[in-house]
Parts: C-alpha cells; sequence; structure tokens
C-alpha cells in the first residue's frame, strides 16, 4: 500500500503482487478539506489509514518522504500528517517504508522530474486499468506501492545482491531460462 500524505487531500494506492508483477487492486484520496481544525485532520487521518490497513491488510505501507519547500508552516503540517499516517500503519504491525518523491517518479516513468500526469499515464499503462485526472494524488500514493514493489524485486537492489553471475544463477534459478 502507498500513501501520499497530506492535510487537505490524502492519497492511497493498493497493489497485489506476486514475485513477478504488481496488480492494481484500488486507489483514492481521503478529502479533509472540510475539517478546519488540523487536529481534527490529523485524527482524520490516523483514522482513516487505519481503517485502509484492516480492509486492505497490506505487508508494508510505503510513504512520501518530506522534501524541502519554501513555507515551512506546509512542510511542518505535511510532517505531522506523514507521521500520523506512520503511526497509523505501525500501530498495526505494518513495516513503513519511506521513499522521495524524485525516486517514486524514477521508478515508474525513468525521469525524478516527471509530472504528476506522467506518473499516472505510465501506472494506466502499466497496470492495464484507466483513472480519472481528478485522482492525482491517489496515482502519486500507487506509485510509492509500485516503487517499492521494484525495490523488493530488483535482485540488485537487494541485501542479498550478487557480485556475480554464477552467485546469481544459484540463488534465482527461476529467473534463467
Amino acid at each position: 500500500m502507498g500513501i501520499d500524505p497530506g492535510t487537505n487531500i490524502l492519497g492511497f494506492g493498493v497493489v497485489l503482487a506476486d514475485k513477478r508483477k504488481a496488480h492494481y487492486v484500488d486507489m483514492g484520496v481521503v478529502d479533509l478539506r472540510k475539517k478546519k481544525d488540523h487536529f481534527e485532520k490529523l485524527e482524520a487521518i490516523f483514522s482513516e489509514v487505519g481503517a485502509l490497513i484492516e480492509r486492505y491488510r497490506p505487508h508494508d505501507l510505503s510513504i512520501e518522504s518530506p522534501f524541502y519547500g519554501k513555507n515551512v508552516q506546509v512542510m511542518l503540517k505535511l510532517g505531522r500528517a506523514q507521521g500520523v499516517a506512520i503511526a497509523a500503519a505501525l500501530s498495526k504491525g505494518v513495516p513503513v517504508f519511506e521513499y522521495a518523491p524524485r525516486k517514486a517518479k524514477m521508478a515508474i516513468t525513468g525521469v525524478g522530474s516527471a509530472s504528476k500526469e506522467q506518473v499516472s499515464l505510465i501506472l494506466q499503462k502499466t497496470l492495464g486499468v484507466e483513472f480519472e485526472p481528478r485522482f492525482l494524488d491517489a496515482s502519486d500514493a500507487l506509485a510509492l506501492a509500485m516503487c517499492h514493489f521494484y525495490q523488493l524485486t530488483n535482485p540488485l537492489l537487494s541485501d542479498s545482491a550478487s557480485t556475480d553471475w554464477k552467485s546469481f544463477v544459484a540463488s534465482n534459478p527461476e529467473r534463467v531460462r
């Protein structure tokens, strides 16, 4: 499961992964704009992320890491939203993995500065689904879930990555034809 934290719109995306492929399950947004009090929004984030975890029972939660911005107040609010989402996952026993926005974009499009629209389009092609452009926060969350899937399935990125072909073949016989 991927979470794109926000204090107005929180995106979520869920994929089901087997050893070689990720399959689209669901995506959406939690609209927090009607809640005026910041602490009420944080409570809703905790509750909603917890409910999503109960519903989908993810093995992992990937979340967007904070990024530097010019407005310190906005960064603080986003950091709080992220922290509450992380706390919700940890309270349910779900491990959390952080990815920078540029890393997720790079994993999906090959370009770290790709637009949200480009990420969405490539996700639609990769997963074989269509979704509306109004769900860009949700597609960002889906990109985080896919980024994590790619991290888990790339033998060159794992701790046990082999440094020679003989070791790789011995460790991955199903990948050799």
